[in-house]
């Protein structure tokens, strides 16, 4: 009896790491410009929370995403309620805030250096482009090989804010049940270069993302 439940503790825990991998590459392709599954859209929300339907909602909530004390100067862009993808608002810092699309459910914010700007616009003009998310990953290889595309210094920090409500309390600016998670850009990297492991071995533990490429990336995130 014994063996049969440690067996099936350890399966439990296999299942759960990898599904969190699965959900991670989602919420970051969707920042980067890659296709990627909306989330689904809670229906448990509190009376006191309003949805995220207006240009200042979508600042106030992408602002978020970036630490607490860089916040007021953040740059915020990304698509308005009219659809337009515009500088919502301009910025003095280095930090760089993409605001949640309301065009697709859930809630997915970003902030990331400015240093990154370019491989991340590459990624959302392919993506209006019609590509996949394979086709993004081919061609930003190639001219991030070339040095055509740069991808900013080495541990530049890609925090997004994500969840399945698109209501947030506007006295605190939180999102209902968003959570963060970290990405840490090391192009060309391995697992024998930083020591990290390929999978995640446990949640909240840090492991490599596509190792060896333009897209070499530590995932760290939070548990369930």
């Amino acid at each position: 009896m014994k063996s049969l439940l440690t067996t099936l503790f350890l399966a439990i825990l296999l299942v759960s790491c990898n599904t969190s991998g699965k959900s991670e590459n989602k919420d970051q392709s969707s920042a980067e410009g890659d296709s990627g599954t909306p989330a689904i859209t809670s229906n448990e929300e509190s009376p006191d929370l309003e949805e995220i339907n207006t240009d200042e909602a979508l600042i106030a909530t992408a602002l978020m995403a970036a630490p607490k004390e860089s916040r007021d100067g953040c740059t915020v862009i990304g698509f308005n309620m009219a659809g337009e993808f515009v500088t919502l608002k301009e910025g003095s810092n280095d930090l760089i805030c993409l605001a949640d699309d309301p065009k697709r459910d859930g809630f997915n914010a970003a902030c990331y250096h400015k240093d990154m700007e370019p491989f991340m616009a590459r990624g959302r003009e392919l993506r209006a482009e019609g590509k996949t998310a394979g086709e993004i990953f081919n061609i930003r290889e190639e001219e991030a090989k070339s040095g055509k595309l740069p991808m900013g210094k080495a541990g530049s920090t890609l925090h997004i804010y994500y969840g399945k409500s698109n209501h947030y309390d506007p006295e605190t600016s939180v999102v209902d049940g968003a959570k963060y998670r970290y990405v840490v850009y090391m192009p060309w990297a391995t697992s024998e270069s930083t020591g990290l492991p390929e999978k995640p071995i446990a949640p909240n533990h840090p492991w490599i993302m596509n190792p060896g490429t333009h897209r070499a990336h530590i995932m760290i995130s939070p548990k369930n």
